[in-house]
């Protein structure tokens, strides 16, 4: 009974999103107060909604209702709690689901807290919103139904896929999808602006929290996904370049670019037509990630193998929306006239050369995501080829290099006409340390890839230039301390997020560099009592023993580290073998340290011994470090008054000057 009641709210909720989808709009156009607010009541209906529907889905897999297809296909009844539970999103069916739930989430936020914004706008958002919702609605309950039933009950079920019973992929699908979904948000809204015909300082302030909430949400994501790859997959890498990988990673560019443009228009009044077209694009790409993992077009360990239908089913819905919002914006968008002239040595011109870089690398990342699935259906399948990590590095790296040092410059030049050379002047001590950070980066790994010099260089940089910019805004040095730290103090929480966000880019950039360009591996055969040394450090191999996990067996080695005699850590990895799925997993054996991770894997049999691979993967703790702090960045930012105030209003003369609806 639980299970159909899931299945009808789902149907509830439909019939609610074609309602909201509908009624503000008109309401909107016909200036109808009544009509514009049963938006809000909808949103918050419709959100409930779904999450009953949610919660009847998550009972059958914590009560293990083999009963339930998607349950018998994706748990079993000795799987552990916490994977009962993610298993609700750890499938195609599931995960859906949770995509419309986090869609509903984000139309009832904008309906309870979005008390300041013009009713008009917010009724065209909402219903724009809805009308997404009413799209997904239909792909799950006529393609993808989650609840329907198995006649007779299987006794157990199919166990779910050993990967995914991680603690990292029990969270990274939860905060991937907040992001992915919560564009959705700034394309409603902008999509609500072209009907209107306006952009103002005030619709960018609205747009920007959404953005940040959804930017923030992906930032940490993506990362917990890296992480995950990191220690599960036991290859010792972070990053493969995965297709999969890069449909997360192009909206998280794209809704980079976007925040700073978003400022662009609330401080200057330009860049409006541009802003607008960035929101498209960054719900464009977030569907564009959705179609690739469902569609059956790749073959990754993040994708969801489904039949090819529902992959037409997704396609026509990121056609329709891509193609109509595209063509709704080569209609609307010269409307959107800016006033706000600036030269391109300024702020606007800095932040505007960080959106074309930006953008480019987005262009780039799905330039080679997409090329072999064109050539191979192209060629129906004879020609195969691989886009992997020596042309991304090769395309990607050069582009990302001058976006990074232009992050310590921009803020640093006025608005509307800047100096460049007083700005170099003043960031003297990031260049030393640049070439500081360059000379120990080649003292060190001389032999190394020279990217990791220009990484470690461009780190040095990105960091001082900050704490620079920082230095100049309060004025340190130039008054008298007491003044400087009562400036510190009074920072809005928006510049304490920025400058969180741009150090924690900083600290990636140092681990991406350590753990990309110096990495130390160590591939051998080893038996009882056997050492290798890598970078240093000595792994004795002290044997490997058998042993049983809640729902799979295991064996677990264990390797001794020290380094010149002194005991530094015990390493114990392991490798799994689920006999359901009788499926084997890597679990890494991890000591972190400031300076880098000591790594080891033990893989086969071999003779009497195990292969086994040892590396050293320097300072790449600071990658997460860094994710982290871009993450706090972005709530600091979101904290801030003027977000949960509102825009201020726009002064009678103004608004007169705008064009009407």
């Amino acid at each position: 009974m639980i299970v159909e009641l899931g299945h009808f709210a789902l149907i509830l909720a439909l019939g609610v999103a074609i309602v909201q989808s509908v009624v503000p709009m008109i309401g909107a156009h016909r200036r109808n107060a009544v009509w514009m607010a049963s938006g809000n009541h909808a949103a918050i209906a419709q959100f409930l909604l779904v999450a009953v529907s949610f919660a009847c889905l998550t009972h059958a897999y914590v009560t293990s209702d083999f009963s339930v297809v998607n349950v018998v296909e994706n748990s079993h009844s000795a799987k552990p709690m916490l994977y009962k539970v993610s298993g609700v999103w750890g499938n195609h069916e599931g995960s859906m689901l949770l995509w419309v739930l986090i869609l509903s989430v984000f139309g009832a936020a904008v309906a309870v807290f979005g008390r300041y914004l013009p009713p008009a706008l917010k009724a065209r958002a909402l219903s724009i919103q809805a009308l997404i919702g009413v799209g997904f609605y239909l792909f799950i309950l006529l393609t993808s139904n989650p609840f329907a039933r198995m006649i007779p009950p299987a006794p157990d079920g199919q166990d779910l896929n050993p990967l995914l019973q991680d603690p990292g992929l029990a969270f990274h699908p939860p905060f991937l999808y907040l992001g992915y979904v919560g564009f959705s948000m700034a394309f409603s809204f902008a999509i609500a602006a072209l009907i209107e015909g306006r952009v103002d300082a005030a619709w960018a302030r609205w747009v920007r929290p959404w953005t940040l909430a959804a930017w923030s949400c992906l930032t940490i994501g993506i990362a917990l996904g890296s992480w995950w790859a990191y220690y599960e997959l036991g290859w010792g890498g972070f990053w493969f370049w995965d297709p999969v990988e890069n449909a997360s990673f192009m909206p998280w560019l794209i809704g980079t670019a976007l925040l700073h443009s978003c400022v662009v228009v609330e401080k200057r009044d330009t860049m409006k037509a541009w802003t607008v077209l960035l929101a498209i694009v960054a719900f464009s790409f977030s569907l564009l990630g959705t179609f690739l993992v469902r569609s059956g077009v790749l073959t990754s360990v993040h994708a969801f193998a489904t039949d090819p239908t529902r992959g037409v089913f997704i396609l026509a819905i990121l056609l329709i929306v891509v193609g109509g919002s595209l063509a709704l914006y080569a209609w609307r968008a010269p409307q959107l006239r800016s006033t706000g002239l600036f030269q391109p040595i300024s702020r606007e011109g800095a932040l505007l050369l960080n959106n074309l870089l930006m953008g480019t690398a987005a262009a780039v990342v799905l330039l080679g995501t997409l090329y072999p699935l064109f050539i191979d259906a192209l060629t129906d399948g004879q020609d195969k080829i691989s886009v992997g990590a020596p042309f991304f590095n090769a395309v990607f790296i050069p582009l990302m290099t001058p976006m990074v040092v232009a992050m310590a410059i921009g803020p640093l030049l006025p608005w509307k006409r800047g100096d460049i050379a007083r700005a170099l002047k003043t960031l003297w001590l990031a260049l030393f340390a640049a070439l500081g950070a360059a000379m120990v980066a080649w003292m060190l790994y001389a032999d190394r890839s020279p990217w990791g010099l220009v990484g470690a260089a461009v780190a040095a940089w990105l960091f001082v230039g900050v704490l620079t910019e920082l230095a100049e805004r309060i004025r340190l040095f130039r008054v008298p301390l007491a003044d400087s730290l009562r400036r510190l103090f009074n920072l809005q929480r928006a510049t304490w997020g920025m400058t969180m966000a741009h150090l924690g880019l900083a600290f990636a950039v140092a681990g991406i560099t350590g753990a990309g360009a110096w990495k130390v591996e160590s591939v051998q055969t080893m038996k009882q009592g056997d050492t290798v040394n890598v970078a240093g450090y000595e792994f004795r191999f002290d044997g490997a023993e058998q042993g049983r996990g809640p729902n799979y067996l295991l064996t677990r080695a264990k390797f001794t580290v020290s380094r010149d005699g002194d005991f530094v850590a015990v390493l114990e990895p392991e490798k799994r073998i689920y006999p359901v799925r009788q499926m084997p997993t890597t679990e890494a054996g991890i000591h972190t340290l400031l300076s880098g991770d000591l790594y080891a894997v033990i893989g086969d049999p071999k003779g009497d011994g195990f292969v086994t691979r040892i590396y050293f993967n320097p300072l790449v703790v600071w990658m997460w470090i860094g994710a982290l702090v871009m993450l706090a960045g972005g709530l600091l930012s979101l904290s801030d008054r003027r977000y949960r105030v509102g825009a201020p209003s726009r002064s009678p003369r103004y608004a007169a000057a705008q064009p009407a609806e």
